[in-house]
């Protein structure tokens, strides 16, 4: 029914994954598998539910606490998560980390310390420092193909007297780990024991693999919490902006909207993002389904193609997102200079580990959210480059 091998041009779209790959990379025309964002058109419910819209021609104030919305809302966690949530609960933004942040502001002080397991995507480190927090470090290590955390170490940052928040990814980026409710309900213990609250990202919900559960924050959470999400990685529509989450609290949900409101002046949300939002979540479902079977079929293309041609990586999918997290440690590269061939010589943007802090030394994450005919020429490209960087070794 969807076909994902197609290839759509998206020069000149203002698209910061092919137009602006200069930005970061410093130099144009690059293939990129950078930024999280996928190459394919969304769902094509969205896109009609959006004509449907534009039809209609006024495009004035709207209002996102409607039951349609988050009516939506509650039917796709109901669904796919198989958890009831309290529609009263729901809180809206602009995009994830704006809600990261406001709550940041929330329930912490300039100087107070927030908990981030590492490696991080980058936009945690740029929210803390930008907020005047600082980040405290929980490393996560492997153990096999598992990412695990060491909770002993996590209570021990938990239990610093200025730590206020852990800002937990679920499921993890980049690593792509999926956090069990073993592990989820231990953070929360250790969180309740220290007065530490817990803002949950879960903007890779969706896209969980090879029959892993996702579990919520609001199945395991204590106090004070905030869970923030977005269909906009899972459907590919984060140009229209648009986020939602939880808030448990009566107090914390009334201080936050009363923020977004009064100080930020962001009381009309992007109504097409609620148009959209309501088709994915009623509507999108099949379309999703495929597109993950799809992206399944990437990640083990990755892994097939990279371990026949690097025995020595035996490199496994992530258990969760789009993003291969790639482990190219035992080939003991000089990351630094295999950037330096994969964007002068090879023509390709992938993003370096270290982006996402020192735990991220000595991987790569490539985004494979793309059709297998880009994604194998950005493959081949990283291959070529690794053996130009070993052969003048």
């Amino acid at each position: 029914m969807f076909d994902f091998s197609k290839t759509t041009d998206r020069h000149g779209t203002w698209c910061t994954q092919w137009d602006y790959v200069a930005d970061r990379f410093g130099a144009a025309d690059l293939l990129p598998f950078t930024i999280s964002d996928m190459d394919f058109p969304t769902a094509p419910c969205i896109l009609t539910a959006i004509q449907q819209r534009l039809q209609h021609g006024v495009l004035g104030y709207s209002r996102w606490q409607n039951p349609e919305f988050t009516g939506a809302i509650a039917h796709w966690y109901r669904e796919r998560f198989a958890t009831d949530i309290n529609e009263q609960t729901l809180v809206y933004g602009p995009s994830v980390i704006y809600m990261i942040s406001q709550l940041i502001r929330q329930w912490s002080e300039p100087g107070d310390e927030i908990v981030i397991h590492t490696p991080a995507y980058d936009a945690f480190y740029k929210a803390i420092a930008g907020n005047d927090r600082n980040a405290l470090s929980a490393p996560l290590y492997l153990r096999g193909d598992e990412w695990l955390c060491d909770m002993d170490n996590l209570e021990t940052l938990l239990s610093r007297p200025r730590c206020r928040i852990l800002l937990l990814c679920s499921p993890h980026n980049p690593t792509g780990k999926v956090w069990t409710r073993e592990e989820l309900d231990t953070m929360a213990q250790l969180c309740e024991r220290h007065g530490v609250r817990v803002i949950s990202d879960e903007i890779h919900m969706d896209m969980v693999w090879n029959g892993r559960q996702h579990i919520p924050w609001t199945q395991v959470g204590r106090g004070d919490w905030a869970l923030f999400t977005s269909g906009s990685k899972s459907f590919n529509i984060p140009a229209l902006t648009g986020a939602y989450g939880m808030i448990s609290s009566d107090d914390e949900r009334a201080n936050y909207l009363n923020a977004l409101k009064g100080r930020d002046g962001l009381s009309s949300p992007a109504v097409l993002a609620l148009v959209a939002h309501i088709a994915a979540y009623r509507h999108g479902a099949p379309w999703l389904d495929a597109l993950r079977g799809y992206l399944e079929e990437n990640l083990r293309w990755v892994a097939e193609t990279l371990n026949t041609e690097f025995p020595e990586l035996r490199w496994q999918p992530p258990a969760a997102t789009y993003l291969a997290w790639l482990d190219l440690r035992p080939l003991k590269l000089d990351e630094h200079q295999l950037q330096t061939i994969l964007i002068a010589e090879q023509k390709v943007a992938i993003m370096p580990g270290y982006t996402y802090g020192p735990e991220g030394s000595g991987f790569v994450r490539l985004n494979a959210g793309c059709p297998r005919s880009k994604l194998e020429d950005g493959v081949c490209r990283l291959i070529a480059g690794i053996h130009t960087l070993r052969a003048g070794a």
